[in-house]
């Protein structure tokens, strides 16, 4: 049971710092943007970031039943991943470890809302909150793409878990827009301080995290490839 609700945590986590991270920070930027223009109605700005989030979570939560229900589903594949998972998750972790502090590095085609295609969206008024929402959600960048394909996926998996999880995740992914929703219906002045802050917090919880999976997955290796016995 204690094991389950860590890995919420890390699932929710791992969504937050996706979230303040450089590139799906700037598309936050546009959800902001879009939320900002309800700024003369507050409860339309708030619920224009509610039905944004509710857009991130049914993209990841779909995007991640696929992936974990499809390997799931083939019995060999099952049979493989509840046998070698544990031992597979350790060198998954250092990599996405490696990753998030900079010592590997990768490059990924973008993915980006044209302008025409934006101004259709933010017409289609709260629907085209939750629009923005699923679209932005499968905009991977390389730190978005490492958090989720490399860490949020083999933790789902692991525990088999093609909803739960994703959703914890598409729930952090989207706080912050959720947080600057609020911020606009009540102070608009405090949007711009705020972005500083989150920049500056995302520089050392990126590094952070990269040294706690690192330091969790040479555990993984240690314990379930060599056998060791830490405790």
């Amino acid at each position: 049971m204690e094991s389950i609700w860590i890995a919420l945590g890390s699932s929710f986590w791992l969504g937050v710092l996706t979230s303040i991270s450089p590139c799906p920070m700037a598309t936050n930027i546009a959800a902001v943007s879009f939320i900002g223009k309800r700024v003369t109605r507050p409860s339309l700005a708030l619920t224009s970031g509610l039905i944004y989030t509710l857009g991130r979570m049914v993209s990841y939560i779909g995007l991640a039943a696929i992936i974990v229900s499809s390997l799931l589903a083939v019995p060999d594949v099952a049979m493989f991943l509840q046998r070698y998972m544990n031992k597979i998750l350790g060198s998954v972790l250092i990599l996405a470890g490696l990753f998030l502090l900079g010592v590997i590095r990768f490059k990924m085609p973008g993915f980006g809302v044209g302008d025409g295609l934006q101004k259709k969206i933010e017409k289609s008024g709260l629907l085209g909150a939750g629009l923005l929402g699923l679209i932005f959600a499968l905009s991977f960048c390389p730190i978005s793409a490492a958090l989720y394909f490399g860490s949020l996926i083999p933790l789902a998996i692991n525990h088999q878990s093609a909803v739960l999880m994703p959703g914890i995740y598409g729930l952090g992914t989207a706080l912050p827009v959720v947080g600057f929703s609020i911020l606009i219906a009540f102070g608009a002045r405090f949007v711009g301080a705020a972005f500083n802050r989150l920049t500056q917090f995302e520089f050392w919880a990126r590094r952070v995290t990269g040294v706690i999976f690192l330091l969790v997955g040479f555990y993984y290796i240690l314990i379930y490839i060599f056998g060791l016995k830490l405790i």
